[in-house]
């Protein structure tokens, strides 16, 4: 089986845009395993944070620092998404964390305008070396509050951030301007296309509107040479592990299995 290997027109066009949308990162039997697990895992969470919009509207947020024997730790390491974000970071990359959101039909929340470093900055992390690959578990649309980013706004460095809403976002003043200067592009993605993304790409998602849920996977990544100068609950470095790519499917199995022989 092929899987993704980036290209130098990709990596150049990750540079110029600050994201590369990759259709097809994952195969339908990897995202219908994930899809799965994910129903059958992140609404019963104990660990689960959901955080509210300005309307009271909530999404659901599942992160973890550590990586264990399950698909989703095994994405963080497999060969498309760890080798891919080496090449765009130019370094040696390790697990930041990662999260799984599910934004629910018809009452899930929005997110404001904020760039990730924007948060990472506060952790100790002293340059925006850092990025995340979104991948879809399920199709993406403005119905359903698909991201949104600002083309090339990473090259306009790290943008202070304010509490607005209960959230912390970009300057919004600031924001306005820069929207009307680069332009916004919704991120309608299929399931199992990867989004990688740069730690200071502005982004957004609207609220969920329609009768469809919204899922993804938000795996992170920090380079070595930018170890955080004092702890933090985000992991300082540690060397990632990196699987070959066929992992993915054996250990999405293997996990659905376990889930299903629980339920019994």
């Amino acid at each position: 089986m092929s899987f993704f290997r980036l290209q130098q027109e990709q990596l150049r066009a990750f540079e110029n845009d600050g994201f590369l949308l990759v259709p097809n990162l994952l195969n339908a039997e990897e995202v219908r395993l994930l899809r799965q697990i994910t129903e059958g895992v992140v609404r019963s969470d104990p660990h689960r944070l959901d955080r509210q919009d300005a309307k009271g509207r909530t999404t659901l947020l599942s992160l973890r620092n550590d990586l264990c024997d399950d698909m989703y730790s095994t994405l963080v390491r497999c060969e498309r998404i760890a080798r891919t974000m080496e090449a765009l970071l130019g370094d040696e990359v390790y697990h930041y964390h990662h999260k799984v959101m599910i934004k629910e039909p018809e009452v899930g929340g929005a997110w404001e305008w904020h760039q990730d470093y924007g948060y990472w900055y506060e952790n100790g992390c002293l340059r925006p070396d850092m990025a995340s690959c979104m991948i879809a578990i399920t199709a993406a649309t403005k119905a359903n509050g698909c991201l949104e980013v600002v083309p090339k706004s990473h090259r306009l460095g790290r943008i202070d951030h304010v509490e607005r809403h209960g959230q912390v976002c970009a300057d919004p003043e600031r924001v306005v301007e820069i929207c009307a200067q680069l332009g916004v592009r919704d991120m309608e993605i299929n399931p199992g296309d990867g989004l990688f993304f740069h730690s200071n790409l502005l982004h957004r998602s609207q609220r969920n509107a329609s009768d469809d849920p919204r899922l993804s996977v938000i795996n992170c990544f920090n380079t070595k040479s930018n170890d955080p100068i004092k702890e933090h609950h985000h992991p300082g470095y540690s060397p990632l592990p990196i699987c070959p790519d066929e992992e993915v499917l054996t250990a999405g199995a293997r996990q659905w299995q376990v889930l299903s022989e629980s339920a019994e």
